[in-house]
């Protein structure tokens, strides 16, 4: 099974949608709150290559974007085949 990391804030309606996909589906993952961490935000901001948005979400790794790219992946069938990878 894939790595998962989710960078989320408080408060964040995209952050809910992203893991309550992720737990519907049964998938675990790694989450980090940057809501009162520069440190961490700066970090996830770096690994995204800028994108200073909650949620970022890493597969493996790997920048896939945010909630909206989880969805598309999701509803395209591609979210599972890189999960398994």
């Amino acid at each position: 099974m894939a790595e998962i990391v989710i960078y989320t804030a408080k408060l964040c309606s995209y952050c809910r949608r992203a893991r309550r996909l992720l737990r519907y589906k049964g998938i675990g993952f790694t989450e980090i709150d940057v809501t009162f961490n520069p440190a961490r935000r700066a970090e996830m901001a770096e690994r995204a290559g800028g994108g200073w948005t909650v949620p970022q979400i890493f597969i493996d790794g790997r920048a896939i974007g945010g909630s909206d790219e989880l969805v598309k992946l999701d509803r395209s069938g591609r979210l599972d085949a890189l999960l398994e990878a």
